[in-house]
Parts: structure tokens; C-alpha cells; sequence
């Protein structure tokens, strides 16, 4: 746990909506491994694997092209974490590309938000 002036000004949670809870934790843990804990019917959360992170239910979902923020993860292995994220039930929005500094890719999640995992190793 990082000591109180090391989080000062970081950031440290997000959120997200989620049009089927169940669906994007299963989700999440099949991809990532992640654990949740749930509050309420219409929370749940997860933590200790880089920024903490919530899920709401809601019909909204985040989505880069309308002027949302889009959380990118890091893998070492690109095209390991594309299979990954198909087999669970992702879909790719956008195709292994090139930027200056690595490589990316973009996927919806179950719930439909958009996210992005890039890779600096070839």
C-alpha cells in the first residue's frame, strides 16, 4: 500500500458502467484473473491489480469514438492477450497496430466498454 503522499493527486479508481454485471466479471476473471466483491445487486469491484476498478449497472457503456477515456492494459505478449480476450467472449474493435513507441489493440468487453491493450515488445 502506497503511503498517503506517494496517491496524493494519482489516480486510483475507476468506474465503469456495465449493462450485464455477471457477464463482465465473468469476463474479467476469465481474461485477467480478476476477483470481485460485490455491493449490492449493482456493484461490484475489484482490486490490487494495478488502478482499482468498479462496474455499475447501467445501458451506457464507454466508448472512445463518443469522447471516452480508454484504459489501456500492458501485456508482454499481444497476441496471447487477443486470444485471451476473444475466447472469453470479447470482441476486437480494432486490429494489432503499429504507434510510434509499441504496438496496440482495442476490444469491447461483454457490457460493450472499449479498452486497449498495447505492448512494447515485438
Amino acid at each position: 500500500m502506497l503511503d498517503k503522499r506517494a496517491r496524493h493527486h494519482k489516480i486510483n479508481y475507476i468506474e465503469f458502467a456495465a449493462t450485464n454485471l455477471e457477464a463482465t466479471k465473468k469476463f474479467f476473471n476469465d481474461v485477467f484473473g480478476w476477483e470481485f466483491t460485490d455491493y449490492g445487486p449493482e456493484y461490484t469491484a475489484y482490486e490490487g491489480r494495478g488502478i482499482d476498478c468498479g462496474f455499475y449497472q447501467s445501458e451506457k457503456v464507454s466508448d472512445s469514438s463518443n469522447g471516452a477515456a480508454l484504459p489501456v492494459f500492458y501485456s508482454e505478449n499481444l497476441e496471447e492477450s487477443e486470444r485471451r480476450i476473444i475466447r472469453a467472449g470479447g470482441t476486437i474493435v480494432r486490429e494489432i497496430f503499429d504507434f510510434p513507441g509499441g504496438r496496440r489493440f482495442q476490444f469491447r468487453e461483454p457490457s460493450g466498454n472499449e479498452l486497449g491493450v498495447w505492448s512494447d515488445i515485438s
